[in-house]
């Protein structure tokens, strides 16, 4: 996910950009500000990739905000305004975009799709199979599955077989997103279904979990647990 911060001082602009935000599905909106002090104070207590800012705004202007931070550390920015005329000097300050006001949804997902592919990691690998190579998309794991010489790549496309060791592939994985929970089983964490007995549910399979690996998977289940 990418971290995203709006700045503007109009409610109804940072409605709209808190709107869009929810539809891209890659953002995850960590603050909502009226102006750029309240920005800085978010900035200093957590981590920002992305920061849509607005430029007229009382007190300090957008531009200026943009210009006392320090650009080696600064998130990515993307301008949002009505007043074209700002875009050069946003351009020179090497923002990422320039969002003219109101901004349409094609607009904005053209924009933040840049942001996602600077900030996140490569979200796939290759596989040699007897066929070649295949590309392997990290959300379409459902799980891996070693098996003999082989590692099994179940997804919702199909299965892939490959001689690459299934500790090989975990290297490939992100931190998160994936467990371990067997020592012939990963599964995507998101994918998981159902656990009954030793078994989680993953689409139509059945895969089994060993005690060694029980905890993690717990502490997983009950911190998205509904209690009353």
């Amino acid at each position: 996910m990418v971290r995203c911060m709006i700045v503007d001082d109009e409610p109804l602009a940072r409605e709209g950009m808190e709107l869009l935000v929810k539809e891209a599905g890659f953002l995850d909106l960590r603050a909502s500000c009226s102006n750029a002090i309240e920005a800085n104070r978010v900035l200093a207590e957590q981590p920002i990739d992305l920061i849509f800012l607005d430029i007229q705004m009382p007190r300090i202007r957008g531009i200026d905000f943009l210009k006392s931070l320090e650009m080696e550390n600064r998130p990515l920015v993307i301008i949002t305004t009505a007043y074209p005329h700002y875009a050069l000097e946003g351009f020179e300050l090497n923002v990422l975009d320039y969002l003219l006001k109101p901004i349409t949804l094609e607009r904005f997902l053209k924009a933040v799709n840049r942001a996602r592919e600077a900030v996140l990691p490569e979200n796939y690998f290759f596989i040699k199979t007897h066929n070649g190579y295949e590309k392997i998309l990290h959300q379409e794991i459902l799980f891996i599955e070693a098996s003999q010489n082989y590692s099994i790549i179940h997804t919702p496309r199909g299965r892939f077989m490959t001689l690459t060791a299934l500790r090989a592939i975990e290297e490939q994985l992100p931190s998160t997103g994936f467990l371990r929970v067997h020592k012939s089983y990963i599964v995507s964490i998101d994918k998981i279904q159902a656990l009954s007995g030793n078994e989680l549910t993953i689409d139509k399979y059945k895969v089994p979990f060993g005690k060694n690996y029980k905890d993690p998977l717990m502490k997983i289940i009950d911190s998205r647990l509904i209690r009353k």
